[in-house]
């Protein structure tokens, strides 16, 4: 079964200003549908890999075929870590942005101190990660961590589940914000969705 690559969950202008509609064309429809060819092109050698789903993939990456696993971890990878992306934004006049609610919202009281600490700490790691990569937001030991990797790997490789990510390769951001990628972490608060990251909190405290 061939990996597909579902459409945005809302219209490409969506997210304007903050995130720019040329932007966010080339990010769904090139970038993240190349990652979709390119793990669909390594697994037709191991057939069998086509009935996980691609987190599961990504998660069990060790058990993965030696001569596919790069292709899997950074294809696989960009399929998981994009599909997580876009479906924890929305448009602001659905309601996006603001400060977090429900759980997560009083998680990131009770780890950080404020929504305040949690954006800095957060835009932090996006800021520090050297090169591409993302930021994430973890559940581990009871608390929420901060953490980023580079390339296309993710969280769940490690064991842990992502609640929320941003995406600071250039290919994200460059064109409306240039090398300005503390500028664009700053926006990308404006379109969180944040009953979409309860969901995955719920998720991760299991």
């Amino acid at each position: 079964m061939a990996y597909e690559l579902a459409p945005l969950p809302y219209h490409y202008a969506a997210l304007e200003p903050h995130i720019d509609v040329a932007t966010m064309h080339l990010h769904h429809d090139k970038h993240h549908q190349a990652y979709v060819n390119n793990l669909n092109a390594a697994i037709e050698k191991h057939p069998e890999l086509g009935s996980h789903s691609v987190d599961d993939l990504v998660r069990n990456l060790a058990t993965i075929p030696e001569d596919i696993r790069g292709a899997v971890r950074n294809n696989g990878g960009g399929h998981s870590n994009h599909t997580l992306f876009w479906n924890i934004m929305k448009p602001v006049e659905e309601g996006a942005g603001g400060a977090p609610t429900g759980a997560i919202g009083e998680q990131i009281i009770k780890d950080f101190g404020s929504f305040d600490d949690f954006k800095k700490a957060f835009n932090d790691a996006g800021v520090k990660q050297f090169g591409s990569g993302w930021a994430w937001a973890v559940f581990e030991g009871g608390k929420l961590k901060i953490t980023s990797t580079p390339n296309q790997d993710s969280p769940l490789t490690s064991g842990l589940y992502p609640i929320l990510g941003n995406d600071v390769w250039e290919h994200a951001y460059y064109l409306k914000y240039n090398n300005r990628r503390p500028d664009y972490l700053a926006a990308w608060w404006n379109v969180v969705n944040w009953d979409a990251i309860n969901t995955r909190f719920a998720t991760a405290k299991k």
